[in-house]
Formats: structure tokens, C-alpha cells, sequence
């Protein structure tokens, strides 16, 4: 079974979801997705400085299986993107809740993280 941290939340197309203090989320994609991908080849990030809505496509990931729109669980403006991916897009299935994280978003929106799941809501998704 997939890992699904409790501490985090989750969107609905699998987007994780860490608060690193004041309005900063960390954001990825959950150990359930990669899974589902299968062998990340690589991972297009959005530009730093890009204001994004809650629910807009923001970056792509493409494995050997297919490619997939990544969308912004919140709304804000991309402050940082994670270098390792761009020569190291396998990273995302070695550890897709640490070092294969995707982006910071500095959040100008408040709510955004109560619409998104828990754990156990996102463990509930998967198993359907």
C-alpha cells in the first residue's frame, strides 16, 4: 500500500500538500501517484514568480506510461522549484515526499488547505 503521511493534506488529483510556517506549502506529488505513473523520465516545473489559481495546471510530469498535468492545490505565486528534478526526475519515485518535492507557493488565498483531504480522506480515494 502506498505511503500517505499524516501529517500532510491532499488533493483530489494527488497533489501533496506541507505548511512550512506563515502562508509557504511545499507541494508534490503523493507516493500513490508515482506509483501509478511508473518510471518518472521527467518533470516540467513552472517559472519562479508565477501567480497561480487553486485547481490551475502548473507543471508536467511524463514517466514511461504518460505524461500528467500537475495541478496547484492553492493559490498564490511560485517562490522556489525543486533544481534536483530537472537531472534527476527519478527522484520524484525514490522519495516523492522529501527530495522529489515540486514547488513552494507563497499562498495570497486563505481556505485553500481546509478544502483539501487528510490522510485518511486521500487514503479512502486511493482504495476506490
Amino acid at each position: 500500500m502506498s505511503n500517505i503521511p499524516g501529517d500532510l493534506k491532499y488533493a483530489a488529483t494527488h497533489e501533496w500538500v506541507r505548511q512550512e510556517g506563515g502562508d509557504i506549502v511545499t507541494v508534490g506529488i503523493s507516493d500513490f501517484a508515482q506509483e501509478q505513473l511508473g518510471d518518472v523520465v521527467f518533470v516540467e516545473l513552472p517559472e519562479v514568480g508565477t501567480n497561480v489559481e487553486a485547481g490551475d495546471p502548473i507543471a508536467v510530469v511524463e514517466s514511461v506510461k504518460a505524461a500528467s498535468d500537475i495541478y496547484s492545490p492553492v493559490t498564490g505565486e511560485v517562490i522556489e522549484v525543486n533544481p534536483v528534478l530537472e537531472d534527476a526526475p527519478e527522484t520524484v519515485n525514490e522519495d516523492s515526499y522529501d527530495y522529489g518535492w515540486f514547488f513552494k507557493i507563497r499562498q495570497t488565498q486563505g481556505g485553500d488547505l481546509e478544502e483539501l483531504m487528510d490522510a485518511e480522506s486521500y487514503q479512502d480515494q486511493c482504495e476506490e
